[in-house]
């Protein structure tokens, strides 16, 4: 009796046994195919920032006094020398109040006897604030407008993609108030010294819009993206379908006896798309494998490992 139990275990062993292997070796690899194209390829930095003057002034009266009349609003453009308002200093202010009260032919007599005093734009650029009305009195220590001379973005760019951040390259603007009008704009300053937040170091890189738009305003946060490289009309492939083969940057391609490993040689890559120089041709089919959820194959060999050529960080 425990030998007829002991051989059906075995007959039971070699038959699950041949089960499995046979399930093993019938399963079969698909592939889907892919034409070869030209696309554009964009390697960029994205980063947050806030919208700041970029020299931000206070006008300040020589004179304590009285604002006589203001002749801009807030937002207004101005030039270096424009007239922003009149005023009267505390004398004139007291003595024409006193000629007032004593009717308008004697109040007429000293406004034109002693004029009143301008208030000038001490350079070109945007009243971003208003600090006065007619008959407002104020000190000399007062700031009767802010303004500055134009806005920019002061974005926070992690220390590892500084590197990667050129003066003068291309970057644009998209601000949360407004996501469907993109800033276009260039890098305009570079910090040199960092900040450091929860072990992390930032840099802060000025970026100026090459039209600021009316709709901008200081304190507005910001979302830029640097361009660091770009490229038009060039063969690409889906990043997944590049593998390293014995040290070799290869794609699968078909055959007669099948899919086979093609060499090539790339450029750069979005983390997408990659950049394809040599080995292909505008046309060329290559195959991107079809990988089951759990097959030890898609744990593969990462093209963008640190052994990859030409990796750009995003």
């Amino acid at each position: 009796m425990k030998k007829i139990i002991f051989i059906i275990c075995i007959i039971v062993v070699i038959t699950l046994g041949y089960f499995l292997w046979s399930r093993k070796n019938d399963k079969q690899e698909s592939y889907t195919e892919y034409k070869i194209q030209r696309e554009n390829i964009i390697i960029s930095i994205l980063a947050t920032g806030t919208v700041q003057p970029k020299n931000r002034l206070e006008i300040k009266a020589p004179v304590a006094g009285r604002i006589d009349s203001i002749l801009i609003n807030e937002g207004s453009r101005v030039k270096k020398g424009q007239i922003l308002a009149w005023m009267s200093s505390t004398e004139r202010a007291a003595m024409l109040d006193a000629a007032r009260a004593k009717g308008e032919e004697e109040y007429k007599k000293w406004s034109e006897l002693y004029l009143p005093t301008p208030v000038l734009a001490p350079i070109s650029g945007t009243i971003i604030l208003k600090n006065v009305e007619p008959g407002q009195t104020f000190t000399n220590a007062d700031a009767i407008f802010t303004m500055s001379d134009h806005l920019t973005v002061k974005a926070q760019v992690d220390e590892t993609d500084i590197a990667q951040i050129k003066l003068k390259s291309k970057a644009k603007i998209i601000l949360d108030a407004y996501p469907t009008a993109p800033i276009e704009a260039t890098v305009d300053q570079l910090a040199f010294d960092a900040t450091t937040t929860n072990n992390v170091t930032t840099y802060a890189i000025d970026v100026r819009p090459e039209t600021t738009p009316e709709f901008m305003r200081s304190g507005m946060t910001a979302n830029v993206t640097f361009i660091v490289e770009s490229k038009e009309n060039v063969l690409t492939i889906p990043a997944e379908a590049l593998k390293i083969k014995n040290e070799q940057n290869t794609v699968l391609t078909n055959s007669a006896q099948g899919p086979i490993n093609t060499n090539v040689e790339i450029g750069i890559s979005d983390g997408r798309k990659i950049e394809i120089i040599k080995g292909l041709n505008e046309g060329d089919t290559i195959l991107l494998q079809n990988y089951n959820l759990g097959d030890e194959k898609s744990n593969s060999s990462n093209p963008f490992g640190p052994k990859m050529p030409n990796q750009r960080k995003r």
